[in-house]
């Protein structure tokens, strides 16, 4: 198979969940329903909307906000608990991923607000982790997780390149506005995600994972055909 990346970019940053891992679903169902058992009632699809991409910090923030009370004690290590047993049974890499790996010859690295635990094991359970070995990245390791661009400059960092030659993969508004506070180009993936929210933040969307390699060689990019995004 081809490879191909743009001599512009030294490092392609993978966002993991709803990136390289179909884990959104599974994850925010499981958020919703312990979230509806404290009193706030969310669909699966408002909390993904709510709380995608950012930190544990920031869901927290936000739900005790809008609840007017603190989250009990153990309410995040009981919803880890729940999420890493359904990813070991549920868990599926988002369809394309290992196809499009193959394709990127510039290094490549993630970088999530999950923890070391859960990204180890999603990647593991979806065979990815020898792609990623020892290029795992996560807001854990920074002061402030997304949308404050720490957790991207720390990958580019450990990993040698400078923060303008990086490319970004997110599918959060949150992420991207990391991506960007972080001076990289960044790319939004909207299988999921919203793409007006993307774009908004500052991402280039993009709708299908087989579209990611032509877009990162800029000489090769195009329009896409019958669609509205593909440049922006």
């Amino acid at each position: 198979m081809t490879r191909s990346a743009s001599k512009a970019y030294g490092l392609v940053i993978f966002d993991c969940d709803g990136v390289l891992v179909d884990s959104e679903p599974i994850a925010n169902r499981l958020f919703a329903e312990m979230l509806c058992a404290e009193g706030l009632i969310l669909t699966t699809s408002e909390t993904m909307r709510r709380y995608m991409g950012r930190s544990l910090t920031s869901c927290r923030a936000l739900i005790e906000t809008e609840l007017g009370r603190p989250l009990p004690p153990g309410f995040f290590v009981e919803l880890r608990e729940r999420t890493l047993h359904a990813f070991r049974h549920e868990l599926r890499r988002v369809e394309g991923v290992g196809e499009v790996l193959d394709q990127i010859s510039t290094p490549v690295c993630v970088a999530s607000s999950s923890a070391h635990e859960r990204l180890r094991l999603s990647l593991e359970v979806t065979d990815l982790l020898s792609r990623f070995e020892g290029r795992i990245f996560s807001a854990y390791d920074v002061p402030r997780g997304k949308p404050a661009p720490d957790l991207f400059l720390h990958a580019a960092h450990r990993m040698g390149a400078a923060p303008e030659r990086c490319a970004v993969i997110e599918d959060s508004a949150p992420g991207v506005e990391a991506g960007v506070s972080a001076g990289m180009s960044v790319y939004g993936y909207a299988w999921h995600g919203d793409a007006r929210a993307l774009r908004a933040a500052g991402a280039r969307v993009f709708h299908r994972m087989s579209e990611l390699p032509r877009l990162l060689v800029p000489q090769l990019a195009r329009p896409v055909e019958g669609g509205e995004e593909g440049s922006s």
